[in-house]
């Protein structure tokens, strides 16, 4: 499978909106597990003020992504085939409230 960052810009309102996508996306992946896998996402406060995301993919294609959001109904045109990692960091770990 091919690693794709894709862009969603501004499809979700809040976060308990982008929480529901995102327990129907997860589970649309595990239909489409030899086809798809999502692997991370960064959520965005957009211009307008919603919420978008960056996430990070594997994916057999181009057309397996798309599907993918199509069943999930959101955003899945803009994707990009990721050439090569670097990393400078780990990504930073959110304390938890005790």
């Amino acid at each position: 499978m091919q690693t794709y960052v894709i862009r969603r810009p501004s499809f979700c309102a809040d976060m308990a909106e982008l929480e529901a996508c995102g327990r129907t996306s997860a589970e649309v992946g595990e239909q489409m597990s030899s086809r798809v896998r999502w692997i991370r996402s960064y959520v965005v406060e957009e211009p307008d003020g919603r919420l978008g995301t960056v996430c990070i993919y594997q994916a057999r294609d181009g057309e397996s992504i798309r599907e993918h959001a199509r069943r999930v109904g959101m955003p899945g045109e803009e994707f990009y085939p990721v050439a090569s990692t670097v990393i400078v960091r780990p990504d930073p770990v959110e304390a938890v409230p005790a």
